[in-house]
């Protein structure tokens, strides 16, 4: 039973921060986006494009987190 609890609360602890850390690495990069175009309006196109590449590593990581964390939270891990 003991078992049963902690796997429950680790897979539960793994996706909040996942949830946190996802959130806080895109308002990050945007915000370093939003910055950059803000000083040089002409470059948008290729800080947009490197922005959502950006994004979408900072989104893989959280993504692999919670995925970890289902498998915790069914104790299969």
């Amino acid at each position: 039973m003991e078992i049963e609890v902690m796997n429950v609360l680790a897979g539960t602890i793994m996706i909040a921060i996942a949830a946190f850390i996802g959130g806080l690495g895109n308002s990050l990069v945007l915000s370093r986006y939003i910055d950059g175009v803000a000083r040089q309006p002409e470059a948008q196109g290729k800080l947009f494009t490197q922005a959502i590449i950006s994004v979408a590593l900072v989104e893989a990581v959280p993504i692999i987190c919670v995925a970890f964390g289902i498998l915790k939270l069914l104790n299969v891990l």
